[in-house]
This record gives structure tokens, C-alpha cells and sequence, in this order.
């Protein structure tokens, strides 16, 4: 595992969607086309920004998949990550290939639609954040470490709804949804090649449970240990309290 730490969101956000552009352009050049897994929420602003007015990648190769989603929620609400998705990444990229999440449908349904769509290749690249709970996509703490499924109907605990009213994507925690489609863990480390941005001191705590400790359920990233292929893009804010070994990490 590689950790890079930054100043400044802007200049981690850079610099990740410089690797995640490279990363692409390699893999279309090779194989002529590239299989992503994107991610949502208020860590990735900066990176989704960098990454989609990056200049010489043939979005037009790039088929796109989603971490999660939440049950129940329209795609037109303000939190919905169909949504996000969309305006921050497919319409301004003019990616074509891509498998939402639906959230209104039948939740196992979804599950074992788009399920079925990531399982017939591999996926050549991840990006993903860990949540304030250590959550990884939507896998809360305790996350099963085990099932083989590519996506899974999970409930959400408190602090992780709680972390989406911190962010500003719902007025109160009653309006917050209780389940969501999730990748899974073993899903998330299949990917060939994963890419982290964990930015803000809100994070601490979690990025030290998850990159400092033992892969433990409980600390749900703590799994991205496991894989040999990950890069996590810090934040001197979120790195705080990574004990200097880790920190250093290269």
C-alpha cells in the first residue's frame, strides 16, 4: 500500500486524478477499453473535478460502475449518487457504457442485475474513500468480510447516516435512509488497481483504525490492506494520527 500526503484537498485531488488518468490511458491503450468503479460523496469533489477536465483520455473506452446507493431515495434528491454520478462524471465526460445503481427498484433486484454486469470482467480501476465509521462503499462496521456477492442490500448505523447530515446531503437524520446498495468488500478488491482519497480531519480517526490497525471487520477498510495494489491519497488533516511508520509508507 502507498500513502500520499498533501497540504491541501485541491493539491490531493490533482494529484490523484493525474494517477487516475495515467492509470486509464495505460489500461485503454493496452486493451482498448477500461472498466471503472466510481466513487461518491463529499471526499471525491475535488478528485472528480481534476479527473473530468483532464486532457487525453477516451472517455468513449471507459465503462463505469457505482460503490452505492441508497434504497428508496429518487434520483432527482440532492443526495442520490445516481445523480452524482451523472452530472460529475458521465455528462461531463460523455461516457456512454455505464450501469446505475436504482435505488427506487427492487433492491435485491438491482443487486443481482448490476451484479451480474461487473462479474463478467474484471475491473481495471477503483476509487473509493473510507467513511468517518471506517465504512467502506457502504459496509458499516461490522462488514462481512466473506460473501462473495458483488453487491449486497445493507442497513446503515447511526454514524454513517449521521456522517451524510454532517456533509450536508440531508436536513435532519430521519430524512437520512436506513439501507442501501453496496458493493462488497471482496467486490471492492477484485478491482486491479484502487485508488483512496480520504481528505479531512473528520477522518482521523477512521484512516487511523483502518491503515495503523488489523483488518478487522470493524474497521470495514481495513481490508484494503489485503490488496497489492492501493494508493491512498491523505490529507495532513486525515493523516494526523497515523503513528509514523505508516505515514511514511511508500
Amino acid at each position: 500500500m502507498q500513502i500520499r500526503i498533501f497540504d491541501d484537498k485541491p493539491t490531493l485531488g490533482r494529484t490523484a486524478a493525474e494517477h487516475a488518468a495515467q492509470s486509464l490511458r495505460v489500461c485503454i491503450q493496452k486493451q482498448g477499453s477500461a472498466r471503472l468503479v466510481a466513487a461518491t460523496g463529499a471526499s471525491q469533489f475535488e478528485f472528480l473535478e481534476a479527473l473530468t477536465t483532464t486532457p487525453g483520455i477516451d472517455w468513449s473506452s471507459v465503462e463505469v460502475f457505482h460503490l452505492d446507493e441508497y434504497v428508496g431515495l429518487p434520483v432527482t434528491h440532492p443526495a442520490s449518487f445516481r445523480k452524482y454520478i451523472l452530472e460529475r462524471l458521465v455528462h461531463k465526460t460523455g461516457i456512454t457504457k455505464y450501469h446505475l445503481l436504482d435505488g427506487e427498484k427492487h433492491p435485491g433486484a438491482v443487486a443481482k442485475e448490476v451484479g451480474a454486469e461487473i462479474a463478467q470482467k474484471d475491473v481495471d480501476l477503483l476509487f473509493a474513500g473510507i467513511g468517518e465509521n471506517g465504512h467502506l462503499a457502504f459496509n458499516d462496521p461490522p462488514a462481512d468480510f466473506r460473501t462473495e456477492e458483488p453487491y449486497l442490500v445493507v442497513e446503515l448505523d447511526q454514524a454513517c447516516r449521521q456522517q451524510q447530515v454532517g456533509e450536508g446531503w440531508f436536513k435532519s437524520l430521519p430524512e437520512v435512509p436506513t439501507k442501501a446498495l453496496s458493493m462488497s468488500v471482496r467486490q471492492v478488491l477484485k478491482a486491479k488497481e484502487i485508488i483512496v482519497i480520504v481528505p479531512d480531519a473528520r477522518k482521523a480517526a477512521a484512516v487511523k483504525a483502518c491503515l495503523d490497525g488489523e483488518v478487522n471487520p470493524m474497521a470495514p477498510a481495513s481490508a484494503l490492506q489485503q490488496h497489492p495494489n492501493v494508493t491512498v491519497y491523505l490529507d495532513r488533516h486525515s493523516a494526523s494520527l497515523l503513528s509514523r511508520k505508516v505515514a511514511g509508507a511508500k
